[in-house]
């Protein structure tokens, strides 16, 4: 059997998924998005259990999968999903010396995300997770076009 395609591809697809999200942002380059992305996957995975947060991972191509996981405290208590400011916040405490993230940091990963995963099995597996988790990873119209 080959190497499924997703691995035999997985630096390319990393590479579109954070340009991407650095289009979404408005930055200049990839490094500036670096740490708003991980600041956002690492916000949401704090509000799922490890269970979830396995679930979710599954669905993610392998490089955003490894950043997902990526010095995971496995102990760390679950937090409940709260406003948008205060995730903002969360994720603007990522490296803040070298974070860049916008207010909109959360909509600008999730518009990344949801160009480079399939969006029925997200918005379903979504829709299994607790309150919010829909929410944290929604899309205004107006700011969305599937690439």
């Amino acid at each position: 059997m080959p190497v499924p395609a997703q691995y035999y591809h997985a630096s390319e697809q990393f590479e579109k998924f954070m340009l991407d999200a650095r289009d979404a942002s408005g930055f200049k380059t990839t490094h500036m998005a670096w740490n708003m992305v991980v600041g956002v996957l690492q916000t949401f995975r704090r509000r799922i259990s490890i269970s979830d947060a396995l679930r979710f991972s599954n669905i993610l191509p392998p490089g955003i999968r490894a950043l997902f996981v990526a010095d995971w405290n496995t102990e760390q208590e679950i937090l409940p999903f709260s406003d948008i400011d205060t995730m903002t916040k969360e994720v603007k405490s990522v490296r803040p010396a070298h974070n860049f993230s916008p207010e909109n940091a959360i909509e600008s990963v999730s518009i990344a995300l949801r160009r480079n995963v399939d969006e029925i099995e997200l918005e379903t597996l979504l829709g299994e997770f607790p309150d919010g988790a829909q929410q944290f990873w929604s899309v205004r119209k107006e700011n969305y076009i599937k690439k």
